[in-house]
């Protein structure tokens, strides 16, 4: 039977395989300790709905709870946080838009999907049996009933509900935006013959690098008039620009050597030490592997004093003292072949009448199909061969001196475990290690005396702008770093644990200073320069690329006005280059040799249809590139039925994967939530 545990585990990863767009976001955290003063601020619009810090946030609790996920780490907040933000979009924007289109699941469709006749990923997510992979109708059944007695499980069977309703409703979106994809003669055509053709000859060409920028002008009226013509291409999200600087924490020589005072004192201690488990348990930098290892799996050094009883170390390894001490020493299997069998912590009846049926004789592999807990279950209990060291804690002393044929009983956790041992490898000693690795870091008296300095350049930078703040830097020898900050983003790219400081600028104003932050180990300042909520890049901003632009233009129509001679060697002459050879250029290749990667050289000759004749000049990328077809090489090797299939999947891949993304940009979403989290 599917329980509630089971669901609140599987419903983070099947959420986020139904909401395929994501908008960064940060883990929130209490509201209570934000001091909003009873004004509930606005986190974000969706298709012109304010989304509410409150609302932000009790779904955010609403979907912790129901998928079980932690923010142990940056990353799993960030996928809850994500898939908090994709479910209201999902409320404001996908849900509204396939109800208005009459997308619904109907009482017939409902039961269809929970009877297994009509297959559903969501379900089948939940409900599929372990042993067999085969959706198990029985399991929902006896979760339903569950629901009826256990609010929580109502409330995890509304849930699901609600994404089995919106599984449907997107499938039949899917249906007809695919159904709408319909590939012409005319393509299937031209894509059986770039599929088909091949082309050689000659080529050459004059490149724009070798005239002079100085033999022309662009004017602020060309550039303003590009600009123009061109302005979607500079469509954006609101920005903020940030310069800050970057105190770093680095050991002195002084902390060096005190340090490797230090680790050498507690070394010696650590070589004599009585019971040397105890001592690296006491040491913050001490760790107790749980598993035994062969000398192959340690350096040779390592293995050459550890398999000899000796004390490594301390010895300065990648930026850390080491040292270790070898606990315990096994002789065993290099490796072993297994077979298992996994109960729960309650079958332990059922567990013991197995081992003995088994010792006996019984099929290991049968009754692993039938009563194992694991996926390996279909499969005869088959694990494959693992090494000694693989193993841990109750199974190294189960599996120590089990030999080639033997049954063990290893009860470990919520499982008990019946193991067949079909392989035994060669006998090899084996080793458990303490080991002590203190970090070489910076003192605290060091760590102090880089606050001071940051906080000393804070007292300058508060003096004045932008001017006030490079004159500190100069003075604190530290060099001004720019960063931007687009809608959504959550932390400064090139900076590594940024997410205060992104969180300040969201909430800053033009020309505010920062306090100072601690980034991973070092300390960071930042003033904010630029707050651009505009919809277009500023022209000033891309005056400079559109300038090179219009510089190619004029370039290449100087070098068109300056050809001359009717075949390739004259025209070669007049520019001052040489004739090349191409071969083998298709429609779908992206670079040639010569030019290089030249787009619009490369389709111009693939779509040439008479051979010997001096092609018109090339706007290219780089150059203006002139050529000549001397053969097209045509293979059968695509069919007109093979292209017609292939251009048709390509086609529906491409509505599926732009579908929701083309919704949801019509939709216009404001993700404000980085002023707060």
């Amino acid at each position: 039977m599917a329980s509630l545990n089971t669901l609140r585990t599987k419903f983070g990863i099947v959420l986020s395989i139904i909401i395929a767009f994501a908008l960064l976001a940060f883990i929130l955290s209490l509201k209570t300790e934000m001091g909003f003063s009873g004004n509930d601020p606005k986190v974000g619009v969706i298709d012109g709905e304010k989304i509410t810090y409150s609302e932000y946030y009790d779904r955010y609790e609403q979907i912790k709870s129901q998928s079980g996920v932690q923010e142990s780490d940056e990353q799993q907040s960030a996928m809850l946080a994500n898939a908090v933000w994709q479910s209201l979009v999902s409320n404001y924007v996908f849900e509204p838009g396939l109800a208005k289109m009459g997308l619904r699941l109907t009482d017939a469709e409902r039961l269809a999907l929970l009877s297994g006749e009509q297959f559903s990923q969501t379900l089948y997510n939940y409900f599929a049996d372990p042993r067999t992979g085969e959706y198990n109708v029985a399991a929902v059944s006896n979760f339903l009933t569950q629901a009826d007695a256990d609010p929580q499980a109502a409330a995890a069977w509304k849930q699901l509900s609600d994404q089995l309703r919106l599984e449907t409703m997107m499938t039949k979106y899917y249906g007809l935006v695919r159904g709408g994809a319909y590939v012409n003669k005319l393509e299937v055509a031209n894509g059986r013959k770039a599929a088909n053709e091949t082309y050689a000859g000659k080529w050459t060409g004059k490149r724009y690098a070798e005239v002079p920028d100085s033999l022309f002008t662009v004017s602020s009226s060309e550039i303003k008039a590009y600009y123009n013509a061109h302005k979607n291409a500079y469509k954006r999200l609101p920005s903020r620009t940030l310069s800050y600087v970057l105190f770093e924490v680095s050991p002195t020589d002084e902390d060096m050597q005190k340090l490797e005072q230090e680790v050498k004192m507690v070394g010696e201690e650590f070589a004599v030490a009585a019971d040397p488990k105890a001592f690296a348990r006491g040491n913050r930098f001490g760790t107790i592997a749980e598993n035994y290892v062969p000398a192959a799996r340690l350096t040779g050094d390592e293995a050459e004093a550890l398999m000899a009883g000796k004390t490594y170390g301390p010895v300065l390894k990648n930026n850390e003292w080491t040292m270790a001490r070898a606990l315990d020493t096994k002789t065993v299997p290099d490796s072993l072949g297994i077979r298992h069998i996994v109960l729960s912590y309650t079958q332990e009846e059922l567990a013991d009448s197995l081992l003995t049926a088994l010792r006996r004789g019984g099929d290991f592999a049968e009754a692993a199909r039938q009563h194992s807990l694991a996926e390996t279950g279909a499969a005869g209990g088959e694990v494959g061969v693992m090494p000694f060291s693989a193993f841990t804690g109750d199974f190294v002393a189960a599996l120590a001196s089990a030999k080639q044929g033997d049954i063990v009983k290893i009860a470990s956790g919520d499982a008990i475990q019946l193991m067949q041992i079909y392989r035994a490898g060669k006998p090899e000693k084996h080793v458990q290690v303490a080991s002590i690795t203190y970090p070489v870091e910076a003192s605290s008296a060091t760590r102090r005396q880089v606050h001071a300095q940051a906080g000393t350049f804070t007292v300058n930078a508060k003096k004045g702008g932008e001017e006030a703040f490079e004159e500190a830097a100069a003075t604190a020898a530290v060099t001004p770093r720019t960063a931007t900050l687009v809608q959504g983003d959550r932390t400064l790219r090139g900076l590594e644990d940024s997410r205060e400081v992104a969180r300040w600028a969201y909430g800053a104003e033009e020309g505010d200073l920062s306090e100072i932050f601690k980034v991973g180990g070092d300390y960071v300042i930042a003033r904010l320069t630029e707050i651009d909520d505009d919809t277009y890049t500023d022209p000033r901003k891309v005056a400079a690329q559109i300038r090179q632009q219009l510089l190619r233009d004029k370039k290449f129509d100087y070098i068109k006005g300056q050809m001359s001679g009717s075949t390739l060697e004259e025209i070669a002459a007049g520019f001052g280059s040489e004739v090349g050879d191409f071969s083998d250029v298709s429609f779908g290749a992206y670079y040639m040799a010569g030019p290089g990667l030249e787009p619009r050289v490369i389709g111009a000759i693939a779509t040439t249809t008479e051979q010997g004749k001096v092609s018109e000049p090339v706007k290219g990328l780089s150059g203006l590139y002139v050529f000549r077809v001397d053969a097209i090489d045509t293979e059968d090797a695509q069919s007109t039925e093979a292209e017609q299939v292939r251009a048709q999947a390509v086609l529906e891949s491409m509505v599926g994967q732009y579908a929701l993304q083309a919704v949801q940009q019509m939709a216009e979403i404001e993700d404000l939530r980085g002023k707060y989290f």
